[in-house]
């Protein structure tokens, strides 16, 4: 993972060059140590023991996103563009965890390597750092699966080949499809080179990562806007029906009710902010719609990009986008939070319990996609929202006795779980994290990495059981 991790730091070498930017040597430097360090690790420990059991993988995936983050960061600290190490392990790990948190008060002021990097980090982690190395170091091999299990958790795993490294390669061959296509069409609608594929890098990641301080806000075009929802859109999609998509199977859209219950969702809340905004005089009929879509498409897939700053619409939207911070995308998308999918199944199971009620010796399982769910897994969902209530609540009162108010304590708890960016209160769209107390900014990031992993991967770890035989 270091040696991956080095190698992509030097990518944005070409950049500095044909800008003539100061940032040639740092990221030089910074990769091949990074690389080095990763090397010699592997070199001293490649006769250990291949094959890596479930718990094992619990601690390898963490660990990973931990040491990619720390070694992350070392770029922005030697160039002196984040001279802290707090703030830049706090911008690297809302990088790999496409939270899309920042604390840059002028992010044009980035040499454009530095700026690559950055977007890369969103990019290598929207798919996950460990699929990747799955999908091209097979080194790793029967052990493959519990580290697949362990980065991508959630109520449903659709594997689209047996072999876990066929799985892989094939999830990252769409992520790098869609990623191109977006490229060409964002160019197409006038952006630079760099900025289309910065761009596509971090909106297909569902990170928000912007090379503008103003977001997309500072590009004043429907294209480009229109061409980011729908590519936000479909990366909050599980990506495994991207692959049947691929292959004219298209029946499979209609038969999936995670995806039915996400795109109804987003529909019909666009609808009633874009009646609400144009009512309220907001702007004429297809910009109030266009920027409604663009703010729930961006929020509920946690991708965390803003052409507007909804908090100067009023309290209704500050609530509701607040409320957005609790959705994500789909399962198997490379969107963060919660998940659709869970949301789904916990409404179910509530209305069935209401029959259950009535009828206590009927056996009424909870059905998805036309096949019964186990029982564990619902009780594996309703402990996911326990845990999720419960660390929500226990950061946003932490956060609350380092000095924020109400609602930025809330907000940064709750985008920072969510792995969303913006949130409200002085972490909103307009503002970032710099404010932020150091304190503030480890727990915060710890936060991200937990919502990243979705909780369990990280909370495992510090479980007594883990450690017993």
């Amino acid at each position: 993972m270091l040696i991956l991790d080095g190698l992509f730091m030097t990518l944005g070498i070409p950049f500095s060059i044909y800008y003539g930017d100061n940032d040639i040597y740092v990221l030089l430097f910074s990769g091949i140590g990074t690389a080095g360090i990763g090397g010699l690790t592997f070199y001293f420990t490649k006769d250990h023991r291949k094959d890596i059991k479930k718990k094992d993988g619990y601690i390898i995936v963490s660990s990973s996103w931990l040491v990619m983050s720390l070694f992350g960061a070392i770029p922005f600290v030697i160039h002196g563009s984040i001279p802290s190490y707090t703030d830049a392990f706090f911008e690297t790990m809302s990088g790999f965890t496409t939270t899309g948190a920042s604390i840059l008060n002028n992010i044009e002021e980035l040499p454009h390597g530095l700026l690559f990097w950055r977007s890369i980090t969103q990019w290598m982690g929207g798919m996950g750092m460990i699929v990747l190395s799955l999908a091209i170091l097979p080194v790793l091999g029967i052990g493959g699966m519990q580290l697949f299990v362990a980065e991508v958790p959630g109520p449903t795993k659709d594997k689209i080949h047996p072999r876990i490294g066929e799985t892989a390669k094939r999830l990252w061959g769409i992520y790098v499809i869609f990623t191109l296509v977006e490229t060409v069409l964002l160019y197409l609608g006038g952006m630079t080179v760099f900025e289309s594929i910065n761009h596509a890098f971090t909106t297909m990641a569902t990170g928000g990562f912007s090379t503008k301080q103003a977001s997309i806000a500072a590009y004043d075009s429907p294209y480009l806007q229109y061409v980011m929802i729908v590519f936000m859109f479909a990366a909050g999609i599980n990506f495994s029906l991207h692959y049947h998509l691929l292959h004219f199977n298209f029946k499979v859209f209609s038969k999936n009710e995670e995806f039915k219950f996400y795109t109804k969702l987003t529909v019909v809340i666009a609808l009633l902010v874009a009646v609400v905004l144009y009512f309220s005089n907001y702007a004429d009929l297809e910009k109030s719609f266009r920027d409604s879509l663009f703010q729930v498409v961006s929020l509920i897939t946690t991708t965390g990009y803003v052409t507007a700053d909804y908090e100067m619409w009023g309290p209704f939207f500050q609530v509701l986008f607040f409320l957005l911070l609790f959705i994500g995308g789909c399962a198997g998308s490379t969107g963060g939070g919660i998940k659709v999918v869970r949301h789904l199944l916990l409404f179910k199971n509530s209305l069935l319990e209401l029959r259950r009620l009535i009828h206590p010796r009927a056996v009424i399982p909870v059905r998805f996609n036309g096949t019964a769910v186990p029982q564990d897994i619902i009780s594996n969902v309703l402990a996911f929202f326990l845990f999720y209530i419960l660390i929500f609540v226990v950061g946003t009162i932490i956060m609350s006795i380092l000095g924020l108010d109400f609602l930025s304590a809330i907000g940064s708890v709750a985008t920072s779980l969510g792995n969303v960016g913006p949130a409200i209160g002085s972490v909103g769209p307009s503002y970032n994290f710099a404010h932020i107390p150091d304190l503030g900014k480890w727990l915060l990031s710890i936060l991200m990495l937990m919502g990243r992993l979705e909780l369990f991967t990280i909370l495992i770890i510090f479980s007594p059981a883990f450690y017993k035989k």
